[in-house]
């Protein structure tokens, strides 16, 4: 868990350097749409986290879904292994 606590807290310290060394205002323009004066790091980060985002919505979903199907079968298998408690067992 230690491991896990230092590596945010070198990624938030590479993040926060990235942002201190990248603070040039910039022009974003998107079809009629302009924004004046956005610093650079932030329209970075925001890309990121847009990207981010986009990518890791479809895969929570996929998640979810596949998380969903082993439940059901778990449901299932132990419903088969009730029903297989309950008749007799004769041997061959």
């Amino acid at each position: 868990m230690a491991l896990g606590y230092l590596v945010v807290a070198l990624l938030a310290a590479a993040v926060a350097i990235f942002a201190l060394q990248n603070g040039t205002p910039a022009t974003v323009r998107f079809v009629i749409w302009t924004v004046d004066g956005v610093p650079l790091a932030g329209l970075i980060l925001g890309a990121f986290a847009a990207g981010l985002i986009i990518a890791g919505v479809p895969l929570g979903v996929l998640r979810w879904r596949a998380r969903s199907q082993v439940r059901r079968l778990e449901g299932r298998v132990r419903q088969l292994e009730s029903q297989s408690d309950k008749t007799p067992h004769v041997p061959p």
